[in-house]
């Protein structure tokens, strides 16, 4: 689940925040967005999808400020051992996400989780 200070402000239409992020040792990225689910991304949603990336978690919440929030993870699976990305899949999966979300004015910017944020 994303850190949200608020859910007053959205970052595009229907996405309060989005984190693209590795577990160690950080070849293979998830995307994780908080959204609107009164408002959904859809076009971000199907863009991801023709992209490759398969919902696989999703869990509604309410904000301590009220508002509702949908958690969203998806990834996408690779060719290299346990499904991990190459680094030439790595490439070019990040430079399609951030020509994703760059398209709906969000700034992405991949990171690797700390061991103890990635298997909590």
């Amino acid at each position: 689940m994303l850190f949200l200070k608020s859910t007053s402000v959205t970052k595009a239409p229907g996405i309060y925040e989005v984190d693209v992020a590795a577990k160690p040792p950080g070849k293979t990225f998830g995307v994780f967005m908080a959204t609107d689910p009164d408002n959904p991304p859809n076009a971000v949603l199907a863009a991801l999808a023709e992209l490759g990336f398969q919902s696989v978690h999703q869990q509604n919440y309410v904000h301590r400020d009220k508002g509702k929030v949908l958690d969203m993870h998806f990834q996408k699976d690779g060719t290299d051992l346990f499904n991990g990305w190459k680094a030439e899949e790595c490439t070019s999966n990040l430079a399609a996400l951030d020509t994703l979300f760059g398209n709906v004015g969000i700034k992405v910017t991949p990171r690797v989780m700390s061991l103890a944020e990635a298997y909590a």
